[in-house]
């Protein structure tokens, strides 16, 4: 699905990210911990292609980021539902719509895919909210709108950068169920976080495999987590 090979990001004697090897097969579930500053959105960047890797190599779906052309890198984003750290919505459109901007953009808003939307935003729990205007929501309604975003497109990767960093614990735990549900639909699933007690829940359901940044580099975490 993804896979980075020693890739790196950043120039200098120091870069911020090197030795970067990372396969996402597919269904896995991993999380990704780490300090603040450490690199985490820059991997999950190197991820979707957002940011080109300055050694090494990143391989989306068999191919190799720095050689794909601009529509297939399209593509390949099409497949890999990005849930980002700070949630950006258009505030004159209401939730229902925002959710499915992905659907709008690649001209895909058929009546099949209206139904699927309504569909979807009952599962992520904001029926209630589907006419409501973004600045009308609070922080958890937010992230879960911004998950729905993530997965109208049906992909088959799931990148999601500290999903519960602004919302209590219940919220957490909630959105955390919605992913686990996700990943046992067989999409292949990967959270940045630094909340140690999330992961702790997950392990409990699923799977996890977890791999902390230190340094710059890529580890396995231990298994005290």
């Amino acid at each position: 699905m993804i896979e980075l090979q020693d890739a790196a990001y950043g120039y200098g004697a120091d870069p911020l990210l090197s030795d970067m090897s990372l396969r996402l097969a597919p269904g896995s579930f991993h999380f990704l911990t780490g300090p603040s500053g450490a690199g985490k959105t820059t991997l999950l960047k190197l991820c979707y292609a957002e940011l080109l890797p300055t050694a090494g190599s990143v391989r989306l779906f068999e191919q190799e980021a720095k050689e794909m052309a601009r529509d297939d890198v399209a593509r390949a984003r099409q497949r890999i539902g990005v849930v980002h750290q700070d949630c950006q919505f258009l505030d004159h459109l209401p939730v229902a719509e925002n959710i499915a901007l992905p659907l709008t953009v690649s001209d895909r808003k058929t009546g099949d895919e209206a139904a699927n939307l309504e569909e979807l935003i009952a599962w992520v729990g904001l029926r209630a909210r589907a006419d409501a205007l973004p600045p009308e929501l609070s922080g958890g309604e937010r992230q879960r709108a911004a998950l729905a975003r993530a997965v109208i497109m049906d992909p088959d990767v799931i990148l999601a950068d500290e999903p519960t960093g602004n919302v209590d614990w219940e919220m957490s735990l909630r959105l955390l169920t919605l992913l686990i549900e996700l990943n046992k639909m067989g999409k292949t699933v990967l959270i940045a976080t630094h909340d140690l007690a999330l992961i702790r829940a997950a392990k409990a359901e699923v799977a996890a495999r977890v791999l902390r940044i230190g340094g710059g580099r890529l580890q396995l975490a231990g298994a005290d987590l």
